[in-house]
């Protein structure tokens, strides 16, 4: 600490030199022509040497990364957002006056060089600066080393820092970006509307998760931050929309995990006159495409692990998968009552009143779930854990509902939706009931949208994808929070020392 506390009284020394001599230290009036990129895509017409003395000057401006000083030249790399070169400071070149402010520049300072473009005897692509101006002065220094910022913790709390010194996480969040461009460009081009829906509800409903709670004081009404826009975005199909998506946060107050963050970005998106089979078509095509168009491929690796993400994609009911990959015979899976002391046997605790469509989806996610590398389209949910789901036709204690898994992680959930406002009270009025008391909420039907449903709802189908885990999947990201700008940490060290 004593070494940071020194370092920083020399930066304020300098800070405080600058400012008595006049110079604006946090300057606003420096306007860079280019970017670095456009400068080092001239890396084939530049010739080793002195520069052109013709030659048009380049201005550009950007953060120091690493700096050389001698007695009358200098080099040091600048970096802006596009990327990083080197620049050539001479005292000859740039005057006396202005390379004596130069001497007071620090790793981490950002500033505006201009000059014209030359390679070096070794042959680094090269600005050769005849003018230059301080526009942002530093008074903490960069990580140490200044190539890397390795402590996970800090990355995580200080992503600016991250974001300074580490490309590859720069280059993810470009990734990320570029992944949420591309869902919409592909759902536009095939008829769906991007809406809105409410953040705070003053029921919290859409899917079986505790909320966050908050008190809205003019309205004298207690809201809760959503757990699932669905509820939402299923009145838009009744109000005559058909075919809606949207892209935002949904908040859990659940734990936190390598998979988890309270706060996520979900698309949800729904489709009238479809079914869950056509959402399976749409989710394969859709991220396949997007995976070709990110990488070249749609052979990815993910944490060492190699997924070919080619449709068509594996597609199995939940009982296919309990005998096929946990080897759970299949006379044992289709009783009701073996398929109950199976999940009891393995050690799992079913909630009292749990029917054999609980033990069978417990057993799939102790058994099975990690087993799904490559895409797996899991088919035939039990009525039992799926609310709001259409019940099978031929097989009513099954609805028309799959999970989409990768690398062993649920990354979509789909179903052809419940338009019957009868089944949809029973089956929220039960799911009430197997909730219980709870301290936090008071679990509470959503008349309103039971009254939407008897206005009448087109039959339709819709599905939500986790935006974070697609970007982990896509990134080759080991952790939730390696692809939130950021992610909710629990109280720990802030300093980076």
């Amino acid at each position: 600490m004593e070494d940071l506390n020194h370092i920083m009284q020399q930066r304020r020394r300098k800070a405080a030199e600058l400012i008595e001599a006049g110079i604006n230290i946090y300057a606003n009036d420096f306007r860079p022509d280019h970017k670095i990129s456009e400068l080092l895509a001239r890396e084939a017409e530049t010739g080793e040497g002195e520069p052109d003395p013709h030659a048009p000057a380049m201005t550009i401006a950007g953060r120091i990364m690493a700096l050389r000083k001698f007695g009358k030249a200098s080099f040091l790399h600048l970096q802006d957002e596009s990327g990083r070169i080197q620049v050539y400071v001479k005292r000859d070149a740039v005057g006396a006056d202005l390379y004596k402010i130069f001497k007071k520049l620090d790793i981490g300072d950002i500033a505006g060089f201009s000059g014209a473009m030359f390679k070096t005897r070794t042959g680094e692509l090269s600005l050769h600066a005849t003018d230059l101006k301080i526009i942002t002065k530093t008074l903490r220094p960069l990580p140490e080393k200044f190539h890397g910022l390795t402590d996970k913790e800090i990355r995580y709390r200080q992503r600016y820092l991250d974001l300074i010194v580490n490309p590859e996480s720069r280059d993810r969040f470009r990734a990320r970006i570029e992944i949420i461009r591309m869902i919409r460009e592909f759902l536009a081009n095939r008829g769906f509307m991007e809406v809105e829906t409410p953040m705070m509800q003053a029921i919290a409903g859409g899917a079986t998760a505790k909320p966050f709670k908050t008190h809205h004081n003019a309205l004298g009404l207690d809201l809760y931050l959503r757990i699932a826009p669905e509820l939402y975005l299923k009145r838009l199909l009744v109000g005559g929309f058909d075919r809606v998506f949207e892209i935002n946060r949904n908040f859990r107050n659940e734990g936190l995990s390598t998979r988890h963050n309270p706060e996520f970005t979900m698309l949800e998106f729904y489709q009238t006159y479809a079914t869950y089979h056509d959402m399976m078509d749409l989710t394969e095509e859709m991220i396949s495409w997007i995976a070709s168009e990110l990488h070249g491929s749609m052979l990815i690796t993910y944490q060492g692990q190699e997924v070919n993400l080619s449709p068509p994609w594996k597609r199995m009911t939940m009982n296919e998968a309990l005998v096929e990959v946990a080897g759970i015979p299949a006379e044992v899976v289709a009783d009701p009552v073996k398929v109950i002391t199976e999940a009891k046997t393995r050690g799992i605790k079913l909630p009292p009143g749990s029917g054999p469509g609980k033990a069978r989806t417990e057993l799939f996610e102790l058994l099975v779930e990690e087993k799904l590398i490559d895409p797996t389209f899991i088919t035939s949910y039990p009525t039992e854990i799926s609310p709001l789901a259409r019940r099978n036709k031929e097989h009513p204690e099954i609805t028309d509902r799959f999970e989409l898994f990768i690398t062993g992680r649920e990354l979509a959930n789909a179903f052809s939706e419940l338009n019957d406002p009868v089944d949809q009270r029973q089956r929220m009025e039960k799911q009430i009931e197997n909730r219980g008391d709870d301290d936090e909420i008071f679990p509470e039907l959503d008349e309103d949208f039971i009254r939407a449903l008897e206005y009448g709802m087109p039959p339709a189908a819709g599905e939500g994808i986790g935006i974070d885990r697609l970007v982990m999947l896509l990134t080759n990201a080991a952790s939730i929070r390696d692809v939130i700008l950021f992610p909710h940490m629990r109280p720990g060290k802030q300093g980076h020392r």
